[in-house]
């Protein structure tokens, strides 16, 4: 079978956006993620209820967007593992957010989902592009005769990465180390790199 790595993209590949946006702004409420709170939709509906108390929007978060590079060394580890084997960015972040950061990864495939924004930019709710994203991807590219082998930091990325044939954690928290100590994990894009490629063999 033809292998297929799936990566998620903040902290993996970029900085938490809402994390830099909560430093930005001084809204310290904002820095709770997808390695704080299992809970997506719970997540998702807090952030939209601050912004909208804060009466900001998607320009307000853009605006930093725009000033956030990926990680030191993503963009190589990217063109490296590209050069060898198929790479779809699995995230459950939106179009709106990341598609700058996609630019300065040099356009990487990406599945994500879409923000839902009022005509004055304000954040009115979001649509995921299908229920359980990253472990539904992996299932369907499974289905149709690929492996998959899956890399990603948070509790969002424990699908994807049980149902893969390789899964890792990458830098991610010492309670989801000590929650999954089955799990390979690694703290260096060439350690990553290694396990995937040994994996794709």
């Amino acid at each position: 079978m033809s292998n297929i790595v799936c990566l998620d993209m903040e902290g993996v590949l970029v900085p938490e956006i809402w994390v830099a946006f909560s430093e930005k702004t001084g809204l310290p409420e904002l820095k709770k993620t997808t390695r704080d709170e299992p809970d997506y939709d719970k997540l998702m509906q807090f952030r939209i209820k601050v912004l909208k108390e804060k009466g900001m929007g998607l320009k307000e978060i853009q605006d930093v967007i725009s000033q956030i590079d990926p990680l030191p060394g993503a963009r190589e580890f990217v063109d490296r593992l590209r050069e060898n084997v198929q790479v779809i960015i699995l995230s459950d972040t939106f179009y709106q957010f990341a598609m700058p950061l996609m630019k300065k990864l040099g356009y990487p495939t990406l599945f994500c989902n879409n923000l839902e924004v009022a005509p004055n930019g304000e954040i009115t709710g979001y649509r995921m592009r299908v229920e359980k994203s990253k472990y539904s991807t992996v299932r369907a590219l499974q289905s149709i005769g690929f492996d998959t082998i899956a890399a990603g930091d948070s509790y969002n990325d424990i699908g994807m990465i049980d149902a893969s044939k390789a899964g890792f954690l990458f830098r991610t928290t010492e309670k989801l180390k000590a929650e999954r100590p089955d799990l390979k994990r690694y703290e260096t894009y060439d350690e990553l790199y290694d396990a995937i490629m040994e994996a794709c063999r």
